[in-house]
């Protein structure tokens, strides 16, 4: 489920789903991949754009079809042609409805997800802690659809992940933001508890001292560090 990717990669628009609009997704994200204590905060699907010329193609073989019916009863070859031509723009419609279903991109508590493949299945996470910046961009034609490109700029070898279509990305961004600022909050209170089960009666200044060295070991960051410390100079 981890493949490398490269430092700028760009996938299928996305369907906003759960977690934004009660919808269901038509495949759901698989919930045993969840680590324990996750939840799934958005399931989104490619938007119904990515479908659109498979639609147009389909739709278009049947008129085909229908007026062959209609206008050419008595040649044959005509009819069979109509109809083998239906039967491709099917199968076509059918094989990327397939690939619209088996596409996920899940933002959990923990993590970002990026899940594809009919057969085989391929995959990238972003944990939420390695997430720089996330914005989006939107022309006029995809304000009328309420989609837009979304990009999300990790740390690491995950790079910058772009998103294409993606229907109502400012509700996206800030629902990933929210989790971000949860998840964050989330790793401020364990480091809390840890520290008092390990040393119940410490004082301040040793707590202190022991955020200086989880930051020297690169467990938080120097401004996870600095609002930590403030928090408890606080409780003095």
């Amino acid at each position: 489920m981890r493949s490398p990717t490269t430092s700028a990669s760009t996938t299928p628009g996305w369907t906003l789903w759960a977690g934004a609009e009660n919808y269901a997704p038509a495949v759901a994200f698989p919930r045993k991949l969840l680590n324990d204590d996750e939840d799934i905060a958005l399931d989104l699907h490619p938007h119904w754009w990515f479908l659109f010329p498979q639609i147009c193609l389909l739709a278009g073989a049947i008129v085909i079809g229908i007026a062959a019916l209609l206008f050419a009863s008595e040649t044959s070859w005509i009819i069979a042609l109509a109809g083998l031509l239906v039967l491709v723009a099917l199968a076509n419609f059918g094989i990327r409805y397939a690939q619209w279903s088996t596409t996920n991109f899940v933002v959990t508590t923990d993590r970002l997800i990026y899940r594809h493949g009919v057969v085989a299945k391929h995959g990238i996470e972003i944990p939420l802690e390695r997430v720089n910046t996330v914005f989006f961009s939107q022309s006029m034609f995809e304000r009328m659809l309420r989609s837009g490109d979304l990009v999300i700029e990790s740390a690491g070898e995950m790079g910058r992940q772009n998103f294409s279509n993606v229907r109502r990305p400012s509700a996206v961004q800030n629902e990933i933001y929210r989790q971000m600022e949860s998840n964050e909050n989330r790793k401020f209170d364990r480091l809390g508890v840890q520290a008092r089960s390990a040393a119940p009666e410490d004082s301040i200044p040793s707590q202190i001292r022991e955020l200086e060295q989880l930051r020297r070991e690169g467990v938080v960051s120097d401004e996870e560090f600095r609002a930590k410390k403030q928090q408890l100079l606080d409780r003095m």
